[in-house]
């Protein structure tokens, strides 16, 4: 589960701090609001020459040991990446002796040098496209994220050229959130062409876990939200960013569902589902009948992102919360018994578009307390009873009591909470029900 320290200047405690491992660092375009108009191609699929971070790195260009004024960026960006980021770290995490293992037990010659493992942690791009500074095991560095540099290096700094110019010529809008959603996705959740499916999990690999907001600012910010910046970019606040990161997380799932689900073996694809619903001490019960509908005995899909978009509908598309709910059991129940599913995924990604729009529209100083209370409501009714529900209700819960000013009013709680979550394998639902209905009795006097 993630630390929640992003919002304040330091750790609640250091007993607090909880275990996170980043793997790396649309569909809807017609109804993005604060995204690309045309989803952008990632990076790793861009056929553009990537040069390579050393490119990057001349203290005339981003890597000044400091902040320097004057200039459009920082132009320390390097610095902040090479000394603070996660990302700097994704192949060399390949050399340990953890990852040796997880390779041995997929019948792989290494990590480091196996595709499966590279394309999400490294730049992994052709041969063709690596230019002479290039090195695989700069791990996720600039291009990575930002697209191959090789017909936008010379000119993105000019004053003279235009945003739009450099995206044409292969820079990444990673400012744009659907679309940075759409690259962090593309490793911490999967897509159709990469995926730590359920053979690599049981190999070794650790559990993923992503909330677009949570996850960004946990990273060192190597921009600065300026004049300059305004000017060009997308610059949304926590609020939006988490809304866009919900519904892109749920439409990810579901494109998953549909690619991956069938495994051409003997069980589907079980990565996409809860892996607490089978990993678990025996003696323990586990059964959740009240939001899957499901017989004891079940496999549940992760439906965590859309356990906070219940709430989301509930506060700005109320019409469709009700639909959501039905739909998601429909879909639990249609992956139990092997249905066709293809209509049913149409109309949820529908209603996920119009959730999206409407949050996005209706975003203002009222929604985080509303959303706050509709998770607290839902806490209290033993909703987050599935780790996976409760670390996204969690990370939700602390987004919102900072956009709503009210982060120190509930610190000694949001404490509380966090060390609720703060290990999967001893989590009790039951502690985390208490602290909910404490947080929901806190709320309602309000």
């Amino acid at each position: 589960m993630m630390h929640q320290t992003h919002y304040i200047s330091e750790p609640i405690s250091a007993s607090k701090s909880l275990s996170i491992l980043l793997v790396v660092v649309g569909l809807f375009s017609s109804l993005l609001v604060a995204g690309s108009t045309i989803a952008a191609e990632l990076p790793q699929n861009d056929q553009e020459i990537h040069l390579g971070v050393a490119s990057c790195a001349s203290g005339v260009c981003h890597g000044s040991v400091r902040p320097k004024s004057g200039s459009a960026v920082l132009q320390n960006e390097y610095v902040t990446w090479s000394r603070h980021d996660r990302h700097r770290i994704a192949y060399q995490t390949l050399l340990t002796p953890e990852s040796a293992r997880i390779a041995t037990n997929l019948g792989l010659k290494n990590a480091h040098e196996a595709s499966l493992c590279l394309d999400c942690h490294a730049d992994n791009v052709a041969v063709e496209q690596q230019g002479e500074k290039f090195l695989l095991s700069d791990g996720v560095g600039c291009e990575a994220c930002h697209g191959g540099a090789g017909d936008y290096i010379s000119e993105h700094a000019d004053a003279a050229t235009d945003r739009q110019h450099n995206i044409d010529a292969g820079l990444y809008p990673a400012d744009q959130a659907a679309d940075r959603a759409k690259l962090c996705l593309s490793c911490h959740l999967g897509t159709a062409d990469k995926f730590a499916s359920h053979d690599i999990m049981g190999a070794g690999h650790p559990r993923l876990a992503f909330e677009l907001d949570t996850f960004g600012i946990l990273q060192p910010a190597h921009y600065l939200v300026d004049e300059d910046y305004r000017a060009e970019k997308w610059y949304g606040d926590s609020l939006v960013t988490w809304v866009i990161g919900q519904t892109r997380s749920t439409e990810q799932t579901l494109s998953l569902i549909e690619t991956r689900l069938d495994s051409g073996g003997l069980f589907p694809e079980l990565a996409l589902f809860d892996c607490h619903t089978c990993h678990h001490p025996m003696s323990e019960p586990r059964w959740l009948a009240n939001r899957t509908g499901l017989p004891p005995g079940s496999v549940r899909l992760n439906d965590a992102n859309f356990v906070m978009l219940f709430a989301l509908a509930q506060v700005a598309a109320p019409s469709l919360e009700m639909t959501l709910r039905e739909q998601m059991t429909a879909l639990h129940q249609a992956v139990a018994r092997r249905q066709p599913l293809a209509d049913l995924l149409a109309s949820i990604r529908q209603n996920i578009a119009i959730i999206e729009r409407d949050a996005v529209s209706q975003a203002g100083p009222t929604m985080p307390l509303r959303l706050l209370r509709a998770i607290a409501v839902a806490g209290s009714e033993d909703q987050f009873a599935d780790y996976v529900a409760a670390e996204q209700a969690t990370m939700a819960i602390d987004m919102l009591l900072n956009a709503a000013s009210l982060r120190d009013e509930y610190r000694t709680w949001l404490d509380r909470l966090y060390a609720d979550v703060s290990d999967e394998d001893a989590y009790n639902p039951d502690e985390l029900l208490a602290t909910m209905v404490e947080f929901n009795r806190l709320l309602s006097v309000r």
